[in-house]
């Protein structure tokens, strides 16, 4: 008896508690308890970055996380557009001096042809400091706490929060001139390096460092002292003081100066990281960035969580008070002057998958949604539709307060032509071979019906690019004046596809008639490579694209860190990839052209390994004009030579969207924004309650599993006593 009872008791106890839970905190909540009430932004990820390191990163994926640490000298006001560049920590845009041949200064309106050198000063703002970090780390002496490890001090170490002390230091403009030279540290992969060789000097320090590495007076797999090395066009009069000396005119270069190239590197902090064990376990700069910046990384765990927590020494930063007209309606000026960043942390978590992604979305642990991302959304038709020519909310996303912005980016999504390949680029040796080449690049920029692409794969987001230059930026013309006449023909007011006949017509000239070489009889076969992320309706999509022009597609999928392997020892022949704008200039992307960006020979970002010696001479000219001159013609020169050559044979541009939950406040779209974080902000009592509401716990099976125990009891209990009765009766008749 007393067993039944009590586990009818325990079992009432257990369903009771489990009741008093699903009225407090959320059951299916994944964050920790120790979250609750702070002020999180809850981001996610999907694939692991691979460098932090501030000379390494050029990526996307990367940008999410390193602006937010690294702060460039400017940077582009959050709310006003167009693009506006403003100081960061610089006090003050920069003064521009020109000097000609003979070091004289010439006026502001001198020809480019005659200036030799530009010299940018920036004065810096003054009681910046570094986040608390053990590279700075000092003991009572005064000595660095962290610069005599190796593997066995290092220990079980494994996370920079490992260390049990930190320390900070003030910015100084010799930081920035360190990073500079580290564009040309031997065995760092730096993709802007030939960019930056318009420093004076900087050409002279690779060459100098390459020599010393080869005479072993340094170890390029420990720590080189750049300290020691000059770079001639870079000074620091002071602490607060940075100059540059740029060959030429090159008015674009004020933009590089706005990205994370250029943050500044404390020396300490490549010292920490070159000690012995570090590598092995990680703790390098590729994967814990050193800044300054409004957050630090405090957890990296690649392939599960990164955590960027609120620099407690980040300096006085302020919400902006000026916008465009609508800003202030959408509430987007309501924090003007206060204190940034405006949440704690912000929180990656590793989704690989966009069908749990988005279920935790709707479920509020996620704030926002970013198609940027997850390029293919999980139950699209649930939550968006298309209405008027324009897509929208559907009722059920609108219900929960879920908003949505739009942009079509400042971006350029492509499949491409390695130059190098000696089939379909212009590796072949003779004049004959590279025009058979380019007019089968050319069919291949016909058969690739990028509307129809973007119909079945992006739900009809996007638009067709008649060039390399996306929507928005100078030197774009609208309409017939503006399409790719390789491609397209202007038909009743708007670009026409040129049909499948003109692309078969192409092969033929070329030499492949139904899709076969004329010569050997062999089929043309062409290799895609991409990330294994690639997905396989894309893929399918484009098998029977090419099938139209009886071209064979062969896949080669692989991981992301292996794809852009091949493209640095350039094995790969046709290939996926995009371009987002840094800034917003057309040099930006025609750089992506220039023979001295090749990716193989020079480690840039010419992905296509492109050369072309009048497109070179053109770009050459158009970097040394400034930004208001008429520079249309030149533009429209390149645009046509890139268009013919077609080493990009079919472009888009993606038509971007955020899906923001009622408690997330401060978005904004602007693709070439990328320190947003500390704008935004979270309502941390409204997404509790939300989150509790869409969230509640079905308890009803509870009171029903309940009642069917108690009746199971009641039902045990009677047959006991029976038992117990029938066992009685006949010792009472005896």
């Amino acid at each position: 008896m007393k067993t039944m009872r009590q586990m009818a008791a325990a079992t009432a106890a257990a369903i009771g508690a489990l009741l008093l839970s699903a009225c407090g905190d959320v059951l299916n909540n994944p964050y920790p308890s120790a979250d609750k009430g702070k002020k999180i932004i809850y981001e996610f990820f999907n694939e692991r970055p691979k460098h932090f390191d501030p000379a390494s990163s050029y990526n996307e994926g990367e940008a999410y996380y390193t602006y937010q640490i690294y702060e460039p000298l400017f940077h582009y006001h959050y709310l006003k557009r167009p693009y506006t560049l403003e100081p960061n920590v610089a006090a003050a845009m920069p003064t521009v001096t020109y000097l000609g041949k003979d070091g004289s200064v010439l006026s502001a309106t001198a020809k480019a042809e005659d200036i030799a050198e530009s010299v940018y000063e920036i004065k810096l703002k003054p009681g910046i400091v570094y986040q608390p970090h053990p590279a700075f780390a000092k003991d009572e002496k005064g000595a660095y706490r962290y610069f005599d490890l190796d593997d066995e001090k290092l220990g079980a170490r494994q996370q920079i929060t490992d260390f049990e002390f930190t320390g900070t230091r003030p910015l100084s403009s010799e930081d920035y001139a360190y990073q500079l030279k580290r564009m040309v540290r031997p065995k760092l992969y730096a993709p802007a390096a030939e960019v930056f060789k318009v420093i004076i000097g900087l050409d002279e320090l690779d060459h100098q460092l390459a020599a010393d590495a080869k005479a072993g007076k340094i170890n390029p797999d420990g720590w080189i002292d750049l300290r020691e090395y000059s770079l001639a066009g870079v000074q620091t009069p002071d602490p607060l003081t940075l100059r540059i000396r740029t060959k030429g005119k090159y008015p674009q270069f004020i933009y590089w100066l706005a990205m994370t190239f250029v943050v500044p590197m404390p020396w300490e902090a490549e010292r920490f990281f070159a000690q012995p064990g570090m590598a092995k376990r990680e703790l390098t700069l590729d994967m814990w960035p050193v800044g300054t910046g409004p957050f630090m990384m405090t957890r990296n765990e690649p392939n599960r969580l990164i955590v960027l927590d609120k620099n407690p020494n980040y300096r006085h930063d302020t919400y902006p008070c000026e916008g465009e007209p609508a800003d202030k309606a959408r509430g987007l000026l309501d924090d003007c002057g206060k204190k940034l960043p405006l949440v704690d942390s912000v929180k990656f978590i590793y989704e690989r998958e966009a069908i749990p992604f988005w279920n935790k979305f709707m479920q509020g642990y996620f704030d926002q949604y970013a198609s940027t991302k997850f390029a293919g959304l999980a139950s699209f038709d649930s939550a968006l539709q298309f209405q008027s020519g324009g897509l929208q909310l559907t009722d059920s996303m609108k219900a929960k307060g879920i908003t949505m912005l739009t942009e079509v980016e400042p971006s350029v999504q492509h499949f491409a032509i390695n130059m190098l390949d000696p089939v379909v680029g212009d590796g072949g040796q003779s004049a004959e071979d590279k025009e058979r080449a380019r007019k089968v690049r050319q069919a291949i920029g016909i058969a690739l019906d990028i509307e129809e692409y973007r119909a079945i794969i992006g739900n009809g987001l996007g638009i067709a690019a008649q060039g390399p230059i996306p929507p928005g930026l100078p030197g774009v013309k609208p309409g017939k004046d503006g399409i790719n006449p390789y491609q397209y023909d202007w038909v009743n007011g708007r670009p026409k596809r040129k049909s499948i006949d003109v692309a078969k017509k192409l092969l033929v000239e070329a030499g492949y008639p139904e899709g076969r070489d004329v010569k050997t009889g062999e089929p043309l076969i062409i290799y895609f490579d991409a990330p294994d992320s690639f997905k396989r309706e894309r893929l399918e999509l484009l098998i029977k694209q090419f099938k139209r022009i009886d071209i064979q597609l062969v896949a080669r999928l692989t991981d992301f860190n292996r794809f852009q392997q091949k493209h640095r020892e350039g094995n790969v022949q046709m290939y996926w990839w995009g371009w987002n704008a840094d800034f917003p200039d057309p040099e930006n992307f025609f750089f992506l052209f220039l023979t001295k960006q090749g990716k193989v020979k020079y480690q840039g970002e010419n992905t296509t390994n492109y050369s072309n010696a009048e497109f070179d001479a053109l770009y050459e000219q158009f970097k040394g004009m400034d930004v208001t001159a008429d520079r249309q013609p030149i533009i429209d020169r390149m645009v046509e030579i890139v268009r013919r050559d077609a080493p990009w044979f079919a472009a888009w541009h993606d038509e971007s969207f955020e899906l923001n939950h009622p408690w997330f406040g401060n978005t904004k779209p602007g693709k070439i924004i990328k320190d947003i974080r500390k704008y935004q902000k979270v309502d941390v009592e409204l997404r509790d309650k939300l989150r509790a509401e869409w969230n509640r716990p079905t308890i009803w099976p509870l009171f029903a599993v309940l009642a069917a125990l108690a009746a199971l009891v009641a039902f045990g209990i009677r047959h006991y006593r029976r038992h117990e009765n029938a066992r009685a009766l006949p010792e009472a008749q005896q």
